[in-house]
């Protein structure tokens, strides 16, 4: 057999005939933009800022849902019923803490601060993700049915809350 040698020799360069076109220099731009950049530049052209108290009906939903979650779980941990994660528990410091995060994006939200659609965003994509797990395990229709009813609404508005970030993205217009 054959000696292979891992090392990677020196490479030469191609010789001057094989190249034709001189390379560009460092700091010169690309003469014309690319067509996916004419595209971002006219996406971003047609967004505006929104206005001084407008919220879209994808941030109402939102806001629901974090004040929904974080006050259903307080009211539950209460009442006494304590759902078991992992085969534990969770404690009332854990419990307050996730009520308290989701209170925080619901007011957040309400406010439009892009620091909070995006922190909803995340814990939206890492429930979606358990869920998904969740489906690939799901032993019954039932337990099935329950997956995908959060999944494909819990989807839809993780898709629609990308616009509302490039829309809060963008610096407020000038006041007069």
């Amino acid at each position: 057999m054959g000696q292979r040698s891992r090392k990677r020799g020196r490479r030469e360069p191609p010789p001057a005939a094989v190249r034709t076109a001189p390379l560009p220099a460092a700091g010169d731009a690309p003469e014309r933009p690319s067509r996916s950049e004419e595209r971002n530049a006219a996406v971003r052209a047609a967004l505006k800022p929104f206005a001084d108290g407008e919220r879209p009906w994808s941030i109402k939903i939102s806001v629901a849902v974090a004040f929904l979650l974080a006050a259903v779980n307080f009211i539950l941990f209460v009442v006494g019923t304590k759902p078991r994660l992992g085969g534990q528990q969770p404690h009332l410091a854990e419990i307050l803490i996730f009520c308290g995060l989701m209170l925080a994006c619901a007011a957040g939200m309400w406010r439009m601060r892009y620091w909070a659609v995006l922190g909803f965003q995340t814990l939206l994509a890492i429930g979606l993700l358990g869920f998904s797990l969740a489906l690939i395990k799901a032993s019954s229709l039932l337990g099935a049915a329950i997956c995908l009813a959060v999944i494909i609404p819990g989807g839809w508005l993780f898709y629609k809350l990308v616009r509302i970030l490039g829309r809060l993205q963008l610096p407020a217009p000038p006041r007069r």
